[in-house]
C-alpha cells in the first residue's frame, strides 16, 4: 500500500490540502466536514429523538421538509471526507479507527433509511416500540461516527508514507 500512499501524498491536490496557507485549503475543507456532519447526523437525530418522544406536537410528516438539507449535509460529509483522505491517505487508511467510523456511519444511514420508510406513514411513532429501537440505535450509531472522527486526529500510528 505504501506506494499507493506515497503516489496520493505526492499529487497536486493532496500537497495543496496540506501545506497551502489558503483559507481555502485544509481549514476550508475541514469546516464543511463539520457542517455536513452537523446537518447529517443532526437532523437524523432530530428524526431519532422525534420518535423517543422528542416534540410530540409535531407532526411526523411535517419532519420530511428537513430530508434535503440531511442528503446536502451528507453528500458534504462525503466530498470534504474525500478531500481529507485525499490529503492524509496513510494517516487514516492504517488507522483501524478510520474503518470504525465509516461502518458507523453505513449503520446509521441503514438505519435512517428505515426510519423514513415508517416515520412519515405511522402517526404514532412514540409507541411503536420496534421504531423506537431503530431510533435509539440510529443515535448511538451517530454518536459513536462522531467520536471515532475525532478520535482519529489522536490514534493515527503513521501520519505520511515513507520511502
Amino acid at each position: 500500500m505504501d506506494p499507493f500512499f506515497l503516489w496520493l501524498e505526492a499529487t497536486p491536490l493532496s500537497q495543496w490540502i496540506t501545506q497551502s496557507t489558503s483559507v481555502f485549503a485544509f481549514p476550508a475543507i475541514l469546516s464543511a466536514h463539520a457542517i455536513g456532519m452537523g446537518l447529517a447526523a443532526g437532523i437524523n437525530a432530530m428524526f431519532a429523538l422525534h420518535i423517543l418522544g422528542v416534540a410530540r406536537g409535531v407532526r411526523s410528516r411535517e419532519l420530511s421538509r428537513f430530508v434535503p438539507f440531511m442528503w446536502f449535509g451528507f453528500w458534504l460529509n462525503f466530498i470534504s471526507g474525500v478531500l481529507l483522505l485525499i490529503g492524509y491517505p496513510t494517516k487514516a487508511l492504517t488507522n483501524p479507527v478510520f474503518y470504525l467510523k465509516l461502518t458507523l456511519i453505513a449503520a446509521a444511514m441503514g438505519l435512517y433509511v428505515l426510519i423514513r420508510r415508517r416515520l412519515f406513514d405511522v402517526e404514532d411513532v412514540v409507541n411503536n416500540r420496534s421504531l423506537r429501537f431503530i431510533a435509539g440505535t440510529s443515535l448511538v450509531c451517530w454518536a459513536g461516527a462522531i467520536t471515532a472522527g475525532r478520535l482519529l486526529a489522536y490514534t493515527y500510528t503513521r501520519l505520511f508514507a515513507t520511502w
